[in-house]
Formats: structure tokens, sequence, C-alpha cells
């Protein structure tokens, strides 16, 4: 199982954003950085700092996924052809774990990694307990018909905290999902500003 080095509160407190809009985010009250050191005045960011700021938002979005893993997509997005900003984001919103959260079927991008791993998902008919897992066009994405009834999961899929995007077509009633196709960047409801663009460049240097 991946393990999470930092708490996803503090991610919000590093970044001094509530980068997943979550009410309970303690960036709505404090927006200072964790730690005793935190309060210090912040200076102006030289664009090496901007651009490891956009790449550590975007990576720690998707549950603070290792940088081996988040390297590994980029490179792959360099590959495919287009703008490798866009393709970035789609390689990131086909993983599992992230279909998973934007269907609903748990609160957090961290509770969807947990949930794939202990093997409540399948996908085509077939259990899938690998979060990274790489969704295409058309599968079909359920939960186990025994984790249906689960508190996280209905609780989850009534939750008005967030909608379902356009891309994924979602039926909570049987509980599965398609990822209709991969979204850009404009499609993807991220709760702040994510810069891709500055991921590239930190890549590119």
């Amino acid at each position: 199982m991946s393990k999470r080095h930092a708490a996803k509160y503090k991610i919000d407190r590093r970044m001094g954003q509530n980068i997943w809009g979550r009410p309970k985010s303690p960036v709505n009250r404090r927006e200072y950085g964790p730690g005793q050191h935190g309060q210090r005045r912040k200076g102006k960011l030289s664009d090496f700092g901007t651009q490891l700021k956009a790449k550590q938002k975007l990576k720690g979005y998707y549950g603070n996924i290792s940088e081996k893993q988040f390297h590994a997509i980029y490179t792959e997005a360099v590959r495919v052809k287009g703008d490798t900003g866009e393709n970035l984001i789609g390689l990131l919103e086909r993983r599992l774990d992230a279909v998973v959260y934007r269907a609903k079927f748990v609160p957090t991008v961290f509770a969807a990694r947990q949930f794939v791993n202990h093997g409540h998902i399948k996908v085509n008919g077939r259990r899938v307990n690998i979060p990274s897992y790489r969704v295409r066009v058309g599968d079909v994405i359920e939960v186990k018909e025994a984790s249906r009834q689960l508190v996280l999961v209905l609780e989850a899929s009534q939750s008005g905290e967030r909608d379902v995007p356009d891309y994924i077509d979602a039926d909570h009633s049987k509980m599965t999902a398609k990822l209709a196709r991969i979204p850009t960047l404009s499609e993807v409801p991220y709760a702040v500003q994510m810069e891709p663009s500055l991921v590239v460049e930190f890549y590119s240097r």
C-alpha cells in the first residue's frame, strides 16, 4: 500500500491554499504555513520556486503521489502528441483513484486510494486494487456489491459538497461510473488554479 508522507491538511497549509476546496481545511482559518516558522513573511518566489510550487500543488492534489511516479507520468505526457501540460492532466485524471474520487464514491482522493487498495473497486467486472491503474474511455468502474452500503460510500455519493464532472458518467443507484472522455484542463473541477505549464517548465530545466 502506498504511504502518505504528509497529512493532507498540511499540504493545504504548506501551499497556503485550500486545494481540494474542503470546508474543514485549516487554510479557511489560517493562511500561513504549518510549524513555528509558518507566519514568517514570505518573500517573492523565484521562477524556480514558482515552478516547484506548481509541481508540488498538482502532485499533492492527487493524494501526494511519489515524485518517482509523478515524474513517470510527466515523461509519458511528453511522449504523447499534443500539449504536454494538457496530456499531463489527462493522464492524472485517468488514474483509477482519481476516477473513483470524481465519481463521488468516496469523499477525498486519499480515501479513494485506500478504497481501491482495499479491493472495493471493479473495472469491467474484474477487481483492481492498484490506485494508479490507467482507466480507458468506456471502462466501467463499479463499487463491489458488498461495499455499496458502507457509510463512507453513502455519505460521499449523497454529499452536495461537489458535483460529478461532465466527463464522468456516474450512476449512484448502481454505483457505477464510466470515463466518457479524457478531459482538458478547463474541464477539471480544481478548487484552485492548477498550472501544468509551470510543471512542464520545472522538468524541462
